[in-house]
């Protein structure tokens, strides 16, 4: 695949707030943008020593207390293996263990921030981790890369770690898949010794800045240019990908025309004003309406301006096919998840029905994030489920008000 995917990362400055905006672009439109921070330390990935407050049976769950007074929910159905600091009796968790925790979901709106044992450290090419100590594969790899991935990666269990084999890992030659493994088991190692030393409470490992971290999951063949107008920021960028992707280092360009700014070159400020708009006008003269709920995302298709000459069919179908790009592409865009329910214009023929949902299947499969299509519903109504790993874009952008 051609390499087409750009990604700027700028300061966003908007009366006296200040914040951080990621964009990636392919062919020239943004299809990834985040908003963080700009001061804000890394939460989600970071490590901690937690204590347990207390136990409540009849959610399965416990609550553990880490760094700055902040209270996280720990799911006990996962039956993990925790990582005690101390040595205690019985293996059940008790109010009062200290043991190694790692945040692996934000707080959202009134849900406390989720933590795991099962620590996690990724990699452009692999995740290695603690707890499920097996072979995974991503399922978006051919099969033929599977099996060739496999032998590489199964003289990588010894029992101390599992591995996790990413889509990126694809016609990667053998040493560079050793070479992050090894540098993975590094940082591994490193925070489950120095954390036995440790102070309850402390962090024992942080992420990178995660505008930096987010590089490591965009496809290697799409990512051709990294760019940003910032010291900082490229100080920060500079070290990641020396530390963490060395082979990308060369893709990292230090913007410094005045005129026109980087902002204003690839549209930076109206990409995100664009995002978090109601309504997405197509260039049919058709529009989508995107509307999240305190449940579910609801996306409604409309007809709008759309003056087409076709016959109704070919028309509703045009629209509908049309559509299923754009909600893709807006998905990902605003990283929507959890349920996602699409009303498109009613199609009366199965073929065209089904033509839809292969579209809209293939569009979605382009997303780094697990996206599924569930179902056509009797009513017409499309299903899609996207996995939960950062706030919303109108909820970052929120947050940083």
């Amino acid at each position: 695949m051609e390499q087409n995917g750009r990604l700027v990362i700028t300061r966003h400055r908007e009366q006296e707030r200040e914040s951080i905006l990621s964009v990636f672009y392919e062919n020239g439109k943004a299809v990834e943008l985040s908003c963080f921070g700009a001061e804000e330390e890394e939460l989600l990935g970071s490590i901690y020593i937690g204590k347990v407050k207390n136990i409540v049976k009849n959610i399965e769950a416990a609550f553990i207390e880490i760094e700055g007074g902040i209270l996280c929910y720990y799911s006990l159905r996962e039956k993990e293996e925790p990582f005690y600091i101390k040595e205690k009796k019985g293996s059940s968790l008790s109010p009062g263990d200290e043991l190694l925790v790692q945040v692996n979901r934000e707080a959202v709106k009134t849900k406390a921030p989720a933590v795991t044992c099962n620590l996690n450290f990724p990699g452009k090419y692999l995740v290695l981790t603690t707890g499920k100590k097996q072979l995974g594969l991503s399922s978006k790899l051919p099969r033929e890369e599977k099996e060739r991935l496999r032998k590489i990666a199964e003289p990588f269990l010894t029992g101390e770690y599992g591995v996790i084999v990413r889509t990126n890992a694809a016609e990667v030659p053998e040493e560079m898949l050793r070479e992050e493994f090894e540098r993975l088991s590094r940082i591994c190692h490193r925070v489950l010794t120095v954390g036995k030393h440790q102070s309850c409470f402390s962090r024992v490992y942080q992420e990178p800045p995660a505008y930096a971290a987010g590089i490591r999951s965009l496809r290697k063949e799409q990512l051709s240019e990294i760019v940003t107008d910032d010291p900082r920021i490229y100080e920060n960028l500079s070290g990641y990908l020396c530390a963490y992707q060395p082979e990308d280092k060369g893709k990292l360009r230090f913007y410094t025309d005045e005129s026109p700014s980087l902002n204003r070159l690839y549209g930076v400020s109206s990409s995100l004003k664009a995002a978090l708009k109601e309504r997405v006008w197509l260039k049919s003269g058709a529009y989508l309406i995107i509307q999240p709920t305190e449940a579910l995302t609801v996306i409604d298709v409309n007809t709008g301006k759309y003056d087409g000459h076709k016959k109704l069919r070919e028309t509703f179908l045009g629209i509908n096919l049309e559509a299923a790009g754009e909600i893709a592409r807006q998905i990902r865009l605003r990283n929507l998840s959890g349920i996602i329910v699409v009303d498109f214009i009613d199609m009366d023929e199965e073929e065209d029905k089904k033509a839809l949902t292969d579209l809209l299947e293939q569009k979605l499969s382009g997303d780094p994030v697990k996206t599924v299509l569930v179902d056509m519903t009797p009513l017409g109504l499309v299903e899609i489920t996207r996995k939960k790993v950062r706030k919303t874009l109108k909820e970052q952008v929120e947050n940083n008000a």
